[in-house]
């Protein structure tokens, strides 16, 4: 029983569907239960498409609210009930909160996963609020069989923190399936850009974690020594609007495209990919552009180094505006270069994010959790 929250555009999304279409039907019955998306969000965009059967939990959505919360939870423990899985796999913080108690409660002895695709220690949170929010995920890790990471520096904060034991820990990294990558030329005419202009590209959510304004700063610095440059965005939020407007002077320079399913497009008009987070995990983003040959610049956060090869698929940076538009020019200066990091990103990124690696750990590790259910109901004395 996997719960997510919500579908909406992003990495978690995305790993579940992978994860949910990969799994072998004839080992695993595997059911995905979620909340509807908020407001000002899209749902992912395969979803639709997609043959998973999703089961909708009304209130398991992003917003936290006690009394819908109280009656999701009621919700979810009924549905424990009648399925009776042996493993409830739980993602993002409410539904990994709903989800671990409602499995406790539920008296059915599952197992319980969650997994962290970041953390919300930094960039999220007022002081009180995150010193609630860990205490909260210590009070959660003691009724979880295993936290899974999407990074080794992802864990690290997380034990950093005070959250869970070494022993409850298990690395997967993402697993990303990129759809076929046109070339440069026709990807550029799909988007309106021109051929002979330096192109910077940014894939994502525009959120304030994100730091869609630092991003904008890059590109003024950027302008004064690339000045034909094209900054393309493809993503929205609630900060889109107001990215909107702040682009002002540079409206000539900017794309704003909004959310599109052929990201890969994008990746293959851009000559580099850029990324200004304050916080991550392991951003799938980074791991696309390596997988369509193109090398980024990033903030080095989270588990970022664990995608970027700092120096060899990428540049890496300090969450500053003038080191990474630095670290920009120098590849939309030296194309060769920029060329031997792409090729580079492309084996790297192949070779290991593939969604086969991700359906593989995954099967792993449900099938050692459910050998010790099994192993523990035989000792209690009640087979299943």
């Amino acid at each position: 029983m996997e719960i997510i929250a919500r579908m909406n555009v992003g990495g978690p999304a995305t790993q579940v569907l992978g994860l949910s279409e990969g799994l072998n039907p004839d080992e695993f019955d595997h059911r995905l239960y979620t909340g509807y998306v908020d407001g000002g969000e899209g749902e992912h965009l395969r979803l639709r498409d997609s043959a998973v059967r999703v089961h909708r939990v009304p209130g398991l959505g992003r917003s936290v609210r006690p009394a819908d919360d109280v009656r999701t939870l009621i919700r979810l423990i009924s549905h424990m009930r009648e399925f009776r899985p042996h493993i409830v796999h739980t993602r993002t913080a409410k539904a990994g909160a709903l989800g671990r108690t409602a499995a406790r409660l539920s008296g059915t002895g599952s197992a319980r996963i969650h997994v962290f695709h970041g953390h919300l220690l930094h960039g999220y949170f007022s002081p009180p609020k995150r010193h609630l929010y860990i205490q909260s995920e210590r009070f959660l890790a003691r009724m979880s069989d295993r936290l899974v990471t999407v990074g080794s520096r992802v864990r690290e904060d997380l034990l950093a923190a005070g959250i869970g034991r070494p022993e409850q820990y298990v690395v997967i990294p993402p697993g990303v399936r990129l759809g076929r990558v046109p070339d440069r030329r026709t990807a550029r005419i799909s988007l309106g850009l021109p051929m002979d202009a330096p192109v910077v590209a940014y894939v994502g959510r525009l959120t304030q974690v994100k730091r869609p304004d630092r991003f904008l700063d890059v590109a003024h610095t950027v302008l004064r020594s690339v000045p034909g440059c094209r900054f393309v965005v493809c993503g929205d939020g609630e900060l889109g609007p107001e990215m909107g407007r702040d682009v002002g002077p540079l409206h000539d320079s900017f794309h704003l495209l909004g959310w599109r399913r052929d990201v890969e497009t994008v990746y293959a008009a851009a000559d580099v990919v850029l990324l200004t987070s304050d916080n991550e995990g392991m951003p799938l983003s980074l791991i696309e552009a390596g997988m369509a040959g193109t090398p980024v610049v990033s903030t080095r956060v989270g588990s970022v180094a664990e995608v970027v090869r700092d120096g060899h698929t990428g540049l890496l940076a300090a969450p500053d505006a003038g080191e990474l538009a630095a670290h920009t020019v120098r590849l939309l200066c030296d194309p060769s270069l920029a060329r031997r990091m792409g090729d580079s990103a492309h084996r790297w990124t192949t070779a290991s994010f593939g969604v086969e690696r991700l359906v593989a750990d995954t099967e792993t590790l449900y099938r050692s959790l459910c050998e010790a259910y099994r192993s523990r109901s035989v000792l209690e004395g009640t087979p299943r």
